[in-house]
């Protein structure tokens, strides 16, 4: 496909290499040459203020083709079974919004690097996005308008398709509930419970520390059953921070720790998860990184961030520099649903120094502790929250990514019935 635009800048390169290459597979060129254009034979459109003649033309609303960041006026409005925004009035355009700049807004996170309210851990919070003020936020609303964009450009023959996909992933922020804390964190846990007067706790500790129970985090062997069972490729991220108030993982020292990051390793692909403490602290982020790498004995390039706590661009700026090359991190603590529109991978595009990065982005959709934490749910409405999600990114031929933690499948605790909703969950998911 040709492509006719005005000029050619960094944003609508990236936006149409997400949209026609990642996407829909469709090889495509740019020209500003209205006369190589008009004489081009293959399948073309336009995109610009006005169309050239009888093309196939989307008239832009204006925000790729310029460099500043600032508030932008939305518009949103109905548009097939969900929302448009950055409304266009033309006759000739294929679609009544600008498309592509909807998609770049949501993909890159615009709506990020302005002023908002953040929450107590600096989260950039749900409410404050435009889907979610919309109701999008359950869609894959950048992947729905893509198909109709595509659709309405008859690109069905050309379109390489796409199918869908189930990318499970764990958090391990403590690989012990009790075992493998050393003196002073047990003892002081003991005398915490025996002033509470929690006698069931101290009775279940002491327990699990005698070997006579199972310890409630450990979930490894039930984890390696179901990889093997559902034939799944899951991806690990393992906390390797010191201990502080937020980030209670075990010592990497300790060589039970490093005995289990080896196994896990043999089974999976295993990614660093930054500590609380190490948000956009470049030397402490390298020294976790290291210390995970030192263990695996290969490189770590994978990520996920503790909290879900980043802040664009530099969160992704100090991963960058320290080679990683995929991050898990896209998607909110507090609410189901997609965080960039997208079920599907994208680069980080930095507005700040308007290009596109190395770093590809993998936006998970649910996340375990979202749904009994944050929104209360019970198992069979947990369940079928997530059901909902599936279908929506089946519809559109993405990746689920499901976030859940080692914890929830001890099955302990608050915890009990969500190892047996999880198997239910790969038998439909896979």
């Amino acid at each position: 496909m040709l492509i006719l635009v005005p000029k050619i800048t960094n944003r609508l390169q990236y936006t149409l290499d997400f949209v026609f290459g990642t996407l829909l597979g469709v090889e495509f060129r740019l020209t500003t040459d209205s006369s190589k254009f008009r004489d081009f034979e293959g399948q073309k459109m336009s995109y610009g203020p006005n169309p050239l003649w009888d093309e196939p033309y989307l008239k832009s609303s204006g925000l790729l083709f310029e460099r500043d960041i600032y508030e932008q006026e939305l518009k949103p409005f109905d548009f097939m079974e969900v929302k448009g925004i950055f409304p266009v009035y033309s006759q000739r355009s294929v679609m009544p919004f600008d498309v592509l700049a909807a998609i770049f807004y949501l993909v890159t996170r615009y709506e990020e690097y302005l002023p908002q309210v953040r929450d107590q851990y600096g989260r950039f919070t749900p409410e404050s996005s435009c889907l979610y003020q919309m109701g999008m936020l359950a869609k894959p609303i950048v992947d729905i308008w893509v198909l109709e964009f595509a659709k309405r450009l008859h690109l069905d023959g050309v379109m390489k398709p796409r199918t869908y996909s189930f990318q499970p992933t764990y958090d391990v922020d403590a690989a012990w509930s009790y075992l493998h804390k050393g003196v002073y964190r047990t003892a002081g846990a003991f005398f915490r419970d025996l002033f509470a007067g929690d006698w069931n706790e101290i009775k279940h500790r002491n327990r699990v520390l005698f070997k006579h129970e199972r310890d409630p985090f450990d979930s490894f062997d039930f984890q390696f059953q179901l990889q093997e069972e559902f034939h799944l490729k899951p991806i690990y991220f393992i906390h390797c921070g010191d201990y502080d108030n937020n980030d209670k993982s075990i010592s990497i020292r300790k060589e039970a720790f490093k005995e289990l990051i080896k196994r896990i390793g043999d089974y999976a692909d295993v990614g660093i998860h930054p500590s609380f403490s190490s948000y956009l602290d470049p030397q402490r982020l390298q020294i976790e990184v290291n210390r995970l790498a030192s263990v695996l004995n290969r490189d770590v390039t994978k990520s996920r961030q503790h909290f879900l706590r980043m802040t664009l661009p530099r969160s992704y700026q100090r991963l960058i520099e320290l080679d990683i090359t995929d991050d898990y991190t896209m998607g909110y603590a507090s609410q189901v649903g997609f965080r960039a529109g997208t079920a599907s991978t994208f680069r980080f595009y930095d507005l700040e120094t308007d290009t596109v990065s190395p770093l590809k982005i993998h936006p998970f959709a649910v996340m375990d502790g979202t749904l009994k934490d944050y929104l209360n749910l019970s198992i069979s409405d947990s369940y079928n929250t997530i059901l909902k999600v599936v279908d929506e990114v089946r519809k559109v031929n993405g990746t689920f990514i499901y976030l859940t933690h080692n914890e929830t499948l001890g099955g302990q605790k608050r915890w009990v019935g969500w190892p047996e909703m999880y198997r239910k969950i790969l038998e439909n998911c896979r």
